[in-house]
Formats: C-alpha cells, structure tokens, sequence
C-alpha cells in the first residue's frame, strides 16, 4: 500500500512538474511569439515609410522630365529659328539691306529721297 502511495505521490508530483513545465515553456511561446510580432510591425512601418518616400521622390522625378522636355523642345524651336536666321544672314537681300540701312549705300541708278527736318 505504501508503494501504491509513494508510486501515485509520484506520478502526482511529475504531474505537477510537467504542468508547471507546460506553463513555463506556454510563457516563452508566447513571449516569442509578442516579440517576433513586434519586430514585423517595426519592419512593415520602416517598409511603408521607404514606400512613400519612394513615391514621393518618383512623382518629383516625373514633374522634372516634363519640364525638362518643354525646356528640350523651347530650345529645339529657338535651335530651328537661329539656323534659319543663319540662312538669311547669308542671303544677298540681307546683305543688300544692311549695306544701305546701316552704310548708306544705294545703287547708281536709283534716286535717293530725303526728308527735311523742321
């Protein structure tokens, strides 16, 4: 009867040490589990935050293409304008206008008509 008594005191103390065992290793699950869920919000916030950087800074580099392809085709334009001036520069007309807008020059058979200041 003692044997039975010892063995059941025993079995009830190993009973015991395994629940105790249980609630121990149920604690440290479930730290683990507090902490790995820490870690995954500080992580998802850090990755929305680069995200909208990301967007922000993409938006940016979007309006400065636009302006720089306005800027692109001004100059293109202005680029056109100069080489057709270029072509007239070289023209006998300009050459003719200037020489008598800025030279006085006239051929020898045209008349000359000035006007009088008061």
């Amino acid at each position: 009867m003692r044997e039975q008594k010892k063995q059941k005191a025993g079995q009830a103390r190993a009973l015991r040490a395994r629940r105790v065992q249980q609630k121990r290793h149920y604690k440290q699950n479930k730290a683990g589990i507090w902490c790995v869920s820490c870690i995954v919000l500080i992580l998802i916030i850090a990755m929305s935050t680069q995200i909208f950087r990301l967007h922000l800074q993409n938006e940016e580099m979007k309006e400065e293409e636009q302006r720089k392809t306005e800027q692109l085709e001004a100059e293109q334009e202005r680029q056109e304008e100069i080489r057709a001036y270029e072509d007239y520069v070289t023209t006998p007309e300009y050459i003719e206008q200037l020489a008598k807008t800025r030279l006085g020059l006239v051929y020898s058979n045209e008349i000359v008509f000035k006007e009088e200041k008061p």
